[in-house]
This record gives structure tokens, C-alpha cells and sequence, in this order.
């Protein structure tokens, strides 16, 4: 079972996964959930798994699957078990054996209390340098993760004739282009021209607003956007609990909300897939479905 493991990680890597997604989405879940798990009740071979041996590894999680006995959290329990079925899928792929699979816990949907227009300009205006407000702009308007925005570069600001984009670099090193709104667009490039020190080594676009211990610029990191977030949320008195992803909740929601194909939400979200935004949107409510359908039949009406 080991050898097994050690070779589905290896065929993560293969396929060009981030070492930080394979450790902690994959290699965690399987060599210090599932493998020990196995060990302690005498299931050496891929063979001795069964139905109810999967059933028996649900409810262990469930129950006292966690460190020290203590409860998981059932996103923990389905993150967990999604590792497993997929470690069991591949061995099932390379002709290993067929295992019947855990099942997966029945999450409960998630209600998000993301941030109207009017208090995202809130928060932009309370922000302390215009650097901080331009980066709460960008996770608002745009929908990045902190991680993709600390990434970006100079560069990374692409015009095609009258339109613009910014490449993200996004998960599992998939490139996208997320539109940029015009005013959006000159306020990067006043940042660029007036703002940005000149005197740096570092490539990335945002930068310290003083230099670090070395003498230098050093790039923002998604700790220090989660901070300039949380002073400007505490200037702004929003009594909501906001973080940086918060704000590409924020971005998603209101993009739904005014009409936009899910579809076209996902791609700019960078979603492979609308699961993500049918699994953690389900927060829009039936107001929300009432007048996008009100709209809808309003447009067919006027042809």
C-alpha cells in the first residue's frame, strides 16, 4: 500500500501539480490519514480493502478521526476522503485492483456574508496608500486569490486594441486573462510609472511601501495583503468578519448577481469547473433568482 502511494504522489508531480497542493491536499490525507489508519486495523494489500472497510474509514473519520482525539470538521472528513477516492480511482486506472470507494460526507451549504458594492468602496477608501487601495480594487473587481495577485508583474498588464487584461498565473500553473476594467487599467499604470520603486530587484508588481531589512523593496506577500485587508476593514468600522478571500467571494457573488453566465464566472474566477461556484454560491437567494429570471423574460419581450 505504501509503494502504491508514494507512486500516485509521484504521478501528481507528473502531471505538474504544486508541491504545496500535493502535500497538503494529497500527501497529508493519504500517508498521515489513510495509510496509518490502514496499518492499525492489518490492511497491508490493496486487495483487503472491501466495502465495508471503506465504510468502517468514513465513519473513523467521522467520529475520532482527528489529532488527539479530537472532532474533525466535516470539510476535514470529505477533503480527506476525496484523497482517497482519487488515490483508489488511479489504482484502479494502472489495473492495481478495483476497491469500492469511502463515501463522502454530505456537506452543509455555506452561507457567506460577502461585501456589497457600497461597502467595497468602503473599504477601498479607507485604505491607507494608494497602492493598498489599488490591491482591494483588484481582489474586488477582478476576483483574485492573494496568491495570484502577489504573483503578478509589470508585465502581467496585456492590451489587446481597446481592451486589456491582466495574465493571472493561477492554480496548478494554469494562465488565464481577467479583464480589466479602462480606469482600472490607468490607475495600474499611474501606480507603475509614479508609484512603484524603480530601485528594486524584485519583479513582481507590488512591492513593500518600505524597504526590508536587506536594503530592499521586497514583494508583498499574501500575509501582508491579509493585513493592509484587516486595517482598512477596522478603519472602515465593517462589522463583517473580512479576509482577502472574502473579496473574491465578494467579486463572484456580485458577478452572478447582475446577470453574468456562470460559465464566464468560472473562467474569470479561474474555476476549472462550475462545481465550485454551484457548491459555495448557493447563498444567492430566491430574490436573487426572481429577478435575473424577471430580466430574462423583460429582454425577450422587448425583441
Amino acid at each position: 500500500m505504501e509503494r502504491l502511494v508514494d507512486d500516485y504522489l509521484m504521478a501528481c508531480r507528473a502531471r505538474g501539480l504544486a508541491r504545496s497542493t500535493i502535500q497538503g491536499s494529497y500527501g497529508y490525507p493519504l500517508r498521515g490519514v489513510f495509510l496509518p489508519w490502514c496499518q492499525a486495523n492489518g490492511y497491508v494489500e490493496l486487495t483487503q480493502l472491501n466495502g465495508r472497510s471503506m465504510d468502517a474509514f468514513s465513519v473513523h473519520l467521522l467520529e475520532d478521526g482527528g489529532r488527539n482525539g479530537r472532532h474533525l470538521e466535516k470539510t476535514s472528513v470529505h477533503a480527506y476522503v476525496r484523497a482517497v477516492r482519487g488515490f483508489l480511482n488511479w489504482c484502479e486506472q494502472e489495473g492495481e485492483a478495483k476497491v469500492a470507494r469511502p463515501a463522502l460526507p454530505t456537506l452543509p451549504r455555506r452561507v457567506l456574508d460577502v461585501l456589497d458594492r457600497d461597502e467595497i468602496d468602503r473599504l477601498e477608501a479607507a485604505a491607507q496608500s494608494e497602492r493598498d487601495r489599488l490591491i482591494i480594487r483588484i481582489l474586488c473587481d477582478c476576483g483574485l486569490r492573494a496568491e495570484e495577485l502577489c504573483s503578478l508583474r509589470p508585465e502581467s498588464v496585456i492590451r489587446r486594441d481597446r481592451q486589456a487584461y491582466l495574465n493571472v498565473k493561477g492554480k496548478g500553473e494554469r494562465d488565464r486573462l481577467v479583464p480589466l476594467p479602462p480606469s482600472l487599467l490607468r490607475r495600474i499604470e499611474a501606480y507603475i510609472r509614479r508609484l512603484r520603486p524603480v530601485d528594486t530587484r524584485a519583479s513582481e508588481l507590488f512591492v513593500g511601501l518600505r524597504r526590508g531589512r536587506f536594503g530592499d523593496y521586497e514583494p508583498l506577500t499574501p500575509s501582508g495583503v491579509l493585513q493592509l485587508v484587516a486595517r482598512a476593514t477596522d478603519r472602515a468600522a465593517i462589522k463583517k468578519r473580512v479576509y482577502t478571500h472574502l473579496l473574491r467571494h465578494s467579486f463572484i457573488t456580485n458577478a452572478l448577481r447582475s446577470g453574468m453566465s456562470p460559465m464566464l464566472v468560472a473562467r474569470i474566477a479561474g474555476h476549472s469547473s462550475l462545481r465550485m461556484i454551484e457548491r459555495v454560491y448557493s447563498h444567492l437567494t430566491a430574490d436573487d433568482a426572481y429577478d435575473a429570471m424577471m430580466a430574462m423574460l423583460a429582454q425577450r419581450e422587448r425583441r
